[in-house]
């Protein structure tokens, strides 16, 4: 089949189809970038949406976080109060109870035992730091061979009697360092005071050579030893 000659009529229809199809290309072309760009405002406005919602979601997070640390640091504050309220007033107990161990003649108490302590010291504390050993004696009965180590609580239980039995050895380190603050002759033996006591905590001390102090209506007393005991020394 032989081809057809070119006419102009044939080159003009060719040209505009061309024209017609290049038409529609660019429309859809069009119509695809506006596409495009409403896609992109949308997820520009959602972007800013979501980053708007995010800083007010931000913003409402600080604001509780604030106001929660606010009430936190309130209520540390309160309770630092009243913990340092209860401290006060466990210390002044504790003082109240050595005065009142003095005016209720504890001396004369352990006279009656056999010792023959005539003077006291109050509040004794010791350091050395080389040998990592430091604390405070609330009350400390004397005479020149034998020293009675009081330790004072409000309630005492048998975790402060224990705690004072190893106080008292640590304290014997110590003074057998230091080697001038008692005569090298002298003895320690412990005892425990305390406005309430267990009678846990007074059975472990009799048990481990303890004299056990109580309050005993406007006076204080020795609590009784039990037969066989013998009061431990350091």
């Amino acid at each position: 089949m032989s081809e057809q000659p070119l006419t102009y009529e044939s080159i003009m229809k060719m040209i505009r189809g061309i024209a017609r199809m290049q038409k529609e290309t660019d429309r859809q072309m069009k119509e695809q970038a506006a596409e495009l760009a409403r896609e992109k405002k949308e997820r520009d406005a959602e972007y800013a949406r979501k980053q708007e919602e995010y800083a007010r979601e931000k913003k409402e997070r600080d604001a509780e976080y604030a106001r929660e640390k606010k009430e936190r640091d309130a209520e540390l504050a309160r309770i630092e109060k009243e913990t340092n309220r209860k401290i006060g007033k466990i210390t002044g107990t504790i003082g109240s109870m050595v005065e009142h161990m003095l005016g209720g003649r504890i001396l004369e108490k352990f006279q009656v035992l056999g010792y023959k302590v005539d003077h006291y010291s109050r509040n004794h504390y010791y350091r050395n730091s080389k040998l990592g050993i430091s604390g405070e004696i609330d009350l400390i009965l004397q005479d020149g061979d034998i020293a009675i180590f009081i330790e004072v609580k409000t309630t005492l239980e048998t975790a402060d009697v224990r705690k004072h039995l190893e106080k008292m050895a640590k304290y014997r380190v110590y003074v057998d360092a230091a080697k001038i603050l008692w005569p090298p002759t002298t003895r320690f033996i412990g005892a425990v005071a305390g406005a309430v006591v267990t009678d846990e905590a007074k059975d472990f001390a009799h048990e481990n050579g303890i004299y056990v102090i109580v309050q005993s209506g406007e006076a204080v007393e020795i609590v009784p030893t039990p037969e066989g005991f013998k009061a431990k020394e350091w």
